[in-house]
């Protein structure tokens, strides 16, 4: 990684013109606020939104996947729109963009005109992070780079403790649809400030952007496509069961490769993966991908497990995982002032190994959980996923100039929200799939001819008999027995979830030390 001699120089003041660094600081922080918050408010409305646009659980997550997706097929080609456009016309635009599409979810008929504005909303909110991140890390001299970071993620993890309990709260007091009415005005908001206070640096203003890649764009468009469509639509065509999907699967490998191919070995391409020459980026690319699958499927998972198996409301549910922000909150001001002084590398085994252990103690689940049982593990993993955002980035961007942290920041945040989404499709899948794998081990292990399923039946039947009747009860106290099954099978499920996402977090401790050893204090670039 970077010496003191390969440490990028203060540019700073080239962007900043004279403008307090703080306040262009809290500008971008609005607009990568707005994206946050939307992605944790919709992960608590899912439930409702599939009842009211009449989709299955399922189908709903659509909405978390198809967003994510967008966001990809847009990250990459926002350091060219950057260039060509005008950093900062180009992110006004994109607030714009968000902003009008969160408007279209909240007055969507059905659930096809909801995935549609999703993916403009995606589309418009895809660059607002590696926009913000690259404008925050320029503003910055090199020294002050990890506190400005910290403080960019203190402002971040604000959204995802608002998120779930205002989007819970705005859902059961009006609608699931103010959860995205309510990005409006903080998207005019964040207009004003970027309006007032950014401006282009120099090498922005007088570079010429090359000509756009058609065969990057173009591959990247169709491999994201193919992707989105095989996890949006596996489990409910039984994945490689289906011909079609083994078609889009072939159709993924094809233009992933051609796309590869491509972006390494012509220049002036979307995307320049040679920067995965730099072993600590690769490693921090593939470290994001997996956080990514981690953390959007604990995320997606955890509210559903409140809301589906438990009957809480969408407005509790929120307050019971809002500890999870409160925890990255008090994690932050300690992340910044270990940044410059620590070596990343243990930084990222603390924060790695905290999930892990308290996603598997997630993993001891039961349905007899009160909403208080897991308020402290729920405050230590937002606390240890605090160490894991910004030392991920200082291992993993040392070396960059200002000039490369545009294309850096794209595929970084490319390679998360990828893992995102497919981590989403993968818990869903196996939510539906390990149920009814459980179902059958329990119906194994206690058969309906068995004695204590059949003193069970009687015992309910007797008491549902002055309800239905003597004759009529049998049917009912079968078909409660039955519910009480799948909810235990359900229950089962999300243990087997969680368990396995806590190995996944163990196999990230043991890929961090293949980190080159970085030396406290050098600049980091962004990653929230």
């Amino acid at each position: 990684m970077a010496t003191a001699e390969s440490a990028p120089p203060d540019q700073s003041a080239e962007v900043t013109h004279g403008v307090n660094p703080w306040l262009i600081a809290a500008s971008v922080m609005l607009a990568t606020f707005m994206e946050v918050l939307d992605t944790a408010i919709a992960s608590v409305a899912l439930p409702y939104i599939a009842g009211s646009l009449s989709a299955s659980n399922d189908e709903a997550t659509w909405v978390l996947t198809s967003y994510l997706v967008a966001n990809a097929i847009v990250l990459p080609a926002s350091n060219w729109c950057s260039l060509r456009f005008g950093r900062k016309r180009f992110l006004m635009s994109c607030v714009a963009i968000f902003t009008a599409a969160s408007f279209a979810c909240g007055a969507a008929p059905s659930l096809p005109l909801m995935l549609l504005a999703r993916i403009v909303q995606g589309a418009g909110g895809g660059a607002l992070q590696p926009l913000s991140q690259a404008i925050l890390l320029e503003s910055f001299p090199p020294r002050k780079r990890g506190a400005a970071m910290a403080v960019f993620a203190f402002g971040v993890v604000v959204a995802p403790v608002l998120g779930p309990t205002l989007g819970g709260w705005l859902t059961d007091t009006y609608s699931w649809r103010y959860a995205f009415y309510i990005n409006i005005p903080i998207g005019i908001l964040a207009l004003f400030m970027i309006n007032r206070f950014i401006i282009d640096p120099p090498y922005i203003k007088n570079a010429k952007a090359p000509a756009f890649d058609n065969i990057g764009f173009g591959t990247l468009v169709v491999w994201t496509g193919c992707l989105q469509v095989i996890l949006d639509k596996g489990q409910e065509d039984d994945w490689f069961g289906a011909t079609w999907i083994r078609w889009a699967f072939f159709f993924l490998v094809t233009s992933l490769a051609w796309f590869v191919w491509h972006s390494w070995r012509n220049k002036d391409t979307l995307v320049d993966l040679k920067v995965l020459k730099d072993r600590n980026f690769l490693l921090g690319c593939i470290l994001i991908f997996m956080f990514g699958i981690g953390i959007y499927s604990t995320v997606t998972v955890l509210p559903l497990f409140y809301q589906e198996l438990l009957g809480y409301t969408a407005f509790t549910a929120g307050l019971v995982v809002a500890p999870r922000g409160i925890g990255a909150i008090c994690g932050m001001p300690i992340i910044g002032f270990l940044s410059n002084k620590v070596d990343p590398r243990y930084l990222l085994t603390f924060g790695f190994a905290t999930f892990g252990l308290t996603t598997l103690y997630f993993g001891n689940i039961t349905l007899d959980v009160s909403p208080t049982t897991l308020l402290l593990p729920i405050l230590i993993t937002g606390f240890g996923l605090s160490f894991v955002f910004v030392p991920i980035s200082t291992a993993a961007y040392g070396t960059l100039r200002n000039e490369q942290i545009g294309n850096a920041s794209g595929l970084f945040n490319l390679m998360r929200n990828i893992g995102g989404s497919i981590g989403i499709s993968i818990a869903s899948t196996l939510l539906t799939r390990r149920s009814a794998v459980h179902q059958n081990e329990i119906i194994n292990s206690v058969p309906r001819t068995g004695q204590q399923f059949q003193n069970s039946l009687h015992n309910l039947t007797q008491f549902l008999t002055p309800y239905f009747g003597k004759a009529n009860a049998a049917d009912p106290a079968t078909a409660t027995l039955y519910r009480e099954l799948q909810r235990q099978a359900s229950n089962w499920a999300f243990v087997d979830v969680f368990r396995w996402l806590s190995l996944l977090c163990f196999f990230c401790v043991g890929i961090v030390w293949f980190f080159k050893k970085v030396k406290p204090g050098k600049p980091p670039a962004g990653a929230h």
